[in-house]
C-alpha cells in the first residue's frame, strides 16, 4: 500500500463549515430573471408598464440573449434606457477572460455588485458547449484542496447572477465568439465557485428558469444540466422531489468515513453511507443516473483498497446503473501540497472499478494552463 499522507498535517488549522453567509451584506438588484411569470406581472404594474412590455424584455433576454436597449427597437426610444434598467440592471462586470484550447475553453473572472469576484468558464467540443456556473461568491465547505473552500464563503448569488452566466455563454456561442463558428449551449454544470445545495433557492429558481420555455426562461433541456454538491443530504433528498430531471453529481472524493472527514468537512453532518443513500435515493425518485465525482489525489485517496471499496459501497445498493464515477486529475493550487495522482496509480484505480462492474471515466480536464480549478482566478486579484 502507497504511504499515506496524515491530511491533518497537511492541512493543521482546518476552517469552519459555513452554512450561511454573515447577515449585512447588501443584496444585488432585482432583475428579470429573479422574478417568476407573477412577479413579473406584478413589477409591470409597479414600474407602471404594460405586462406586454415586460415580455417584450424578457424575449430579447431569454431568445434573442440580448442585453442591450440600442437593440430592443420595439420598446419606445424614450423609455427604452429607463425600461431596460429597472428589469436588466448590470449584474456581473468582467475583469478578465483567459483562453486555452484554442480559444475553445474561456475563463471568465467577474466582479459582482459589490465587488466579490466569481469566476465562470465556457467549454466547446465538437458535439456540446458547455458552461460551468458559480452558484456562491466564494465557498463555505472548507474543502482542504480546493482554492475557493479556502477563501471561505462571502455570500451567495442570486437567480439572475447565476443565469446571467448562463445568458452570456449562450450569447458568445449563438455570436460565433468561441472559435467553430456560431453554436448552442446545450450544457450548464454547476461546479463553479460556491456549494449549490448551500444556495439552494436561488439555484434551484436559476434550474427554473433555464428549462423553462422562452419568453419565461432559456427552454433548455434538464437533462443537460447537472447540479453538484458535496453531499448536504437534507438537500438532495429535497432535489428529487422537485420534479425537474437534472443530473445530480456528487462530490465523494473518499469511500471512508475517516478520510472524508478530513478532505469533505461536511461528512462530519453526514455518513459516506447517509450521503450515498440520499443520490441513491435521487437516482431511484427521478430514474436519472448519478455521477460520484472523485478527485485523485497522489497517496491521499487514490490507494487501490480505496477502489475497491468505493465499488463495494455503489454496489451495496445494486448494479441497476444508477450510477457512474468520474474520475478528476487534481488540478492543483499554486504552492499547494496536494497534486495529482500518478497515471498508473489512475489507471489500477479505474481497472477496480469497472472489475466491480463499476462505470467510469477520467474527466477531460481542461484550462490547467489559464488556472482551471475553480478560485484561483479570484484568488489571485
Amino acid at each position: 500500500m502507497a504511504h499515506e499522507v496524515d491530511v491533518a498535517d497537511v492541512n493543521p488549522r482546518p476552517l469552519p463549515l459555513v452554512m450561511a453567509p454573515a447577515r449585512g451584506r447588501g443584496k444585488p438588484p432585482r432583475h428579470l430573471a429573479d422574478l417568476s411569470a407573477d412577479e413579473r406581472k406584478a413589477a409591470a404594474e409597479e414600474l407602471g408598464l404594460k405586462p406586454f412590455r415586460v415580455k417584450q424584455v424578457a424575449h430579447h433576454y431569454f431568445a434573442r440573449l440580448e442585453r442591450d436597449p440600442e437593440r430592443m427597437t420595439d420598446l419606445p426610444a424614450k423609455e427604452r434606457d429607463a425600461i431596460v434598467g429597472a428589469l436588466l440592471p448590470p449584474l456581473l462586470n468582467q475583469v478578465r477572460v483567459l483562453e486555452a484550447d484554442k480559444g475553445a475553453t474561456r475563463k471568465t473572472l467577474w466582479r459582482l455588485f459589490d465587488n466579490a469576484l466569481v469566476e465562470s468558464v465556457l467549454m466547446r467540443y465538437p458535439d456540446r458547449a458547455t458552461i460551468c456556473v458559480s452558484s456562491q461568491a466564494g465557498c463555505g465547505m472548507a474543502c482542504p484542496f480546493c482554492a475557493t473552500g479556502q477563501g471561505g464563503l462571502q455570500r451567495n448569488m442570486s437567480t439572475a447572477e447565476i443565469i446571467d452566466q448562463v445568458v452570456d455563454a449562450a450569447h458568445q456561442m449563438a455570436s460565433g465568439a468561441v472559435p467553430g463558428g456560431p453554436g448552442r449551449l446545450s450544457n450548464v454544470v454547476f461546479m463553479g465557485m460556491g456549494e449549490p445545495m448551500a444556495n439552494y433557492k436561488a439555484v434551484i429558481g436559476a434550474v427554473r428558469r433555464m428549462v423553462a420555455p422562452a419568453p419565461d426562461g432559456l427552454g433548455m433541456s434538464a437533462r443537460n444540466i447537472t447540479v453538484s454538491t458535496v453531499g448536504l443530504v437534507p438537500r438532495m433528498r429535497q432535489l428529487a422531489e422537485e420534479g425537474i430531471p437534472v443530473t445530480l453529481a456528487l462530490s465523494l472524493h473518499a469511500p471512508d468515513d475517516e478520510l472524508r472527514n478530513e478532505l469533505v468537512p461536511i461528512n462530519t453532518r453526514s455518513s459516506v453511507a447517509e450521503t450515498v443513500e440520499a443520490a441513491w435515493n435521487y437516482a431511484r425518485v427521478t430514474k436519472r443516473r448519478v455521477s460520484i465525482e472523485y478527485a485523485m489525489m497522489r497517496d491521499i485517496n487514490d490507494q487501490a483498497w480505496r477502489a475497491d471499496l468505493l465499488g463495494d459501497v455503489l454496489n451495496s445498493y445494486g448494479d441497476w446503473g444508477w450510477v457512474h464515477v468520474n474520475l478528476i486529475p487534481l488540478n492543483p493550487t499554486p504552492g499547494s501540497k496536494w497534486t495529482a495522482s500518478r497515471r498508473e496509480d489512475e489507471r489500477e484505480f479505474v481497472r477496480r472499478l469497472e472489475a466491480k462492474g463499476i462505470p467510469t471515466t477520467v474527466r477531460d480536464t481542461r484550462g490547467s494552463d489559464i488556472d482551471g480549478a475553480c478560485g484561483q482566478l479570484a484568488a489571485a486579484e
